[in-house]
């Protein structure tokens, strides 16, 4: 058994969700089994020529926590599970009517079933109080069919499967946004929902002008044209549409409304959606308006997410020290294999719903990233949030891009491009056209695999497997804590861990010696140091980030109130603060402190 299960939590992680078990019998004797089988099943998509040489470069990736594929791909790749290895998809637009309505919810709980997280975008549906077509009766409005949504995620958790994810989007010229915003002050209500506003320019552009903002929803089939008509693209449909002013607000009111309930009770977050879109490299087949339950991978309909983290702390060398170093030849090189190992999800997995099948791989996203990044930051005397913080992370982001572009274009060369590539179009999207010259060159002549390579995902439990390195960009929240770890039954249990980087400070100098001044915790960052470290990345992210920004308790709501227009000031495409509160409670607990069963989908975890 390796040294990184030593870690109590490591080992419980592994036996409770990634050690193979079948009808009573344990396949995975040890974590290098683990290891094998998915390295195995990944490399026999490959021609079979060629299966063992993979299967040995994805084994060595894998060994040690070098590589952490997403938690779907390690409990289920080479077993006989009926489980997909996608850990996300964002589902088909919701028809505005019962039928409609019905079929997406069926459609959300086959996926879940076999263990899939999932984003929705509710703006689809009809304001509460406006008639419903061809029935006479008042709607009920999108947040009555969250309620449901979020009971069928409560009763498939309730029958062992992986704990349910689910985002809820809403747009914020949708009438029913108000009470949206504020629908997490109820701490009994959507629990198995992160939500998130769809926030526009044009928002943005009326809050800093002061302007009233108009909320409104499409015109139905042969519905009279009368009042104040606005033509908007909206949500699931193709082309814009005359739209009816249901109201108008101010713009700064509703801008205060969201960010009082994010201080109040940790959400909404907010996603920047214009700036997803036009940043989008699909920009020329695609639009869209949800995400993954965490936030990093923005999703067309029944699109899905191939996620993966490369474990920073792995590659720092002489750690601790006057020479410590981190290897970026090697994480270039170990992005290489990873893209490929990514890559062959997409034959080696099967999919809740045909649509999904059709939907991702038509484009082949990837989702590479990165975790440990705090404790490799430790490790080589660098503070987090400070210049240089941001200077090497950018620089380590950067590596892993162009490495995974350059294994996507050589993918491409020997496999084919993915089917929604367009050569020309491809090559004028906004992300793309940031690329070095050497990889548009590629591009232009043997196109390229994957239509997105790149996102930081939250990977919480993926971390833990790992002795507990922090989690994906995010600084460390403490250096002993307790962390809650849900059983196949359904039960949780808290254990007492600690940090990676401080067990193994204290392991290499003792438990009396001073901690350098690199070890600093989240509670101890200004807001600053949180979104320049994502705006670091975020140059050289082609999908999105999942981040939580940690404030105190005690900071001042006129403090707080500017961090999303920060966010969007810094060009960031999301934002999620947290500030502990009464209704949400703390995100972790230290000592002896109890920690609460929180909801299933709380902004530490990830979806596993």
């Amino acid at each position: 058994m390796t040294e990184y299960l030593s870690e109590p939590i490591a080992r419980r992680v592994w036996e409770e969700k990634y050690r193979y078990r079948a009808d009573g019998v344990i396949h995975d004797a040890a974590i290098e089994d683990t290891w094998r089988r998915v390295a195995h099943a990944l490399a026999t998509v490959e021609k079979p020529q060629h299966v063992e040489c993979w299967e040995e470069q994805f084994y060595a990736l894998l060994q040690d926590f070098k590589f952490l594929p997403g938690g779907r791909i390690q409990a289920g790749a080479g077993t006989r599970h009926h489980i997909t290895l996608f850990n996300c998809f964002v589902m088909g637009a919701i028809e505005d009517s019962i039928a409609g309505i019905f079929e997406s919810l069926k459609e959300s709980a086959l996926t879940m079933q076999q263990g899939g997280g999932i984003g929705l975008d509710f703006s689809t549906l009809r304001p509460q109080g406006v008639t419903a077509r061809g029935v006479g009766v008042a709607a009920s409005g999108p947040l009555s069919f969250m309620h449901i949504w979020d009971s069928m995620c409560a009763t498939i958790l309730s029958t062992g499967a992986r704990r349910g994810a689910m985002m809820a989007t809403l747009r914020c010229d949708h009438p029913d946004i108000e009470a949206f915003i504020e629908a997490k002050r109820d701490p009994l209500a959507l629990r198995h929902f992160n939500l998130s506003v769809l926030v526009s320019d044009d928002l943005m552009e009326a809050v800093a002008r002061d302007a009233e903002w108009p909320l409104l929803f499409p015109l139905g089939q042969d519905e009279e044209i009368s009042g104040e008509i606005v033509v908007r693209r909206w949500s699931g449909m193709a082309t814009p549409q005359p739209c009816r002013v249901v109201r108008k607000v101010g713009a700064r009111a509703l801008w205060q409304k969201i960010t009082a309930a994010a201080y109040d009770c940790v959400e909404p977050g907010v996603i920047f959606i214009d700036r997803v879109n036009r940043a989008n490299n699909l920009w020329y087949c695609e639009h869209i308006s949800a995400t993954n339950p965490c936030g990093e991978i923005p999703l067309p309909a029944y699109g899905a997410c191939d996620l993966g983290a490369l474990n920073l702390t792995r590659f720092v060398r002489e750690p601790f020290s006057s020479l410590a170093v981190l290897d970026l030849d090697g994480v270039g090189a170990a992005a290489s294999i990873a893209t490929r190992m990514l890559d062959n999800v997409y034959e080696a997995s099967g999919f809740p719903l045909q649509n999904q099948a059709e939907a991702a791989r038509a484009s082949r996203r990837l989702g590479l990233g990165l975790t440990g990044l705090a404790d490799a930051l430790i490790m080589l005397g660098i503070p987090y949030g400070s210049a240089e913080s941001f200077r090497l992370a950018g620089e380590i982001m950067a590596r892993i891009a162009h490495a995974a572009y350059r294994a996507s274009i050589e993918l491409a060369r020997e496999k084919g491009t993915f089917p929604l590539f367009d050569r020309e179009k491809y090559l004028q999207g906004e992300f793309v056209r940031s690329l070095p010259e050497d990889i548009l060159q590629g591009i232009s002549r043997h196109g390229i695999r994957n239509s997105h390579l790149t996102a930081i995902a939250p990977t919480g439990t993926i971390s833990l497997l790992a002795g507990n390195v922090s989690s994906g960009l995010e600084p460390v929240y403490g250096w002993r804590y307790k962390r809650s770890i849900r059983a196949a039954d359904g039960s949780l249990s808290a254990l007492e861990t600690q940090d990676h980087a401080y067990a193994l400070y204290r392991s290499l100098h003792g438990e009396q010696a001073p901690l350098t001044p690199a070890f600093v915790t989240a509670a101890e960052l200004p807001p600053a140091a949180h979104l320049g470290m994502q705006a670091a990345l975020q140059a050289h992210v082609d999908s999105a980030i999942s981040k939580t920004i940690n404030v105190a308790e005690e900071l001042s709501y006129s403090d707080f109130s500017g961090l999303y227009r920060r966010a969007y000031e810094s060009g960031l495409k999301g934002c999620t603060v947290f500030r502990p509160n009464a209704v949400t409670g703390q995100v972790l607990t230290a000592g002896d402190e109890h920690m609460p069963d929180r909801q299933c989908c709380s902004i530490e975890r990830e979806a596993d």
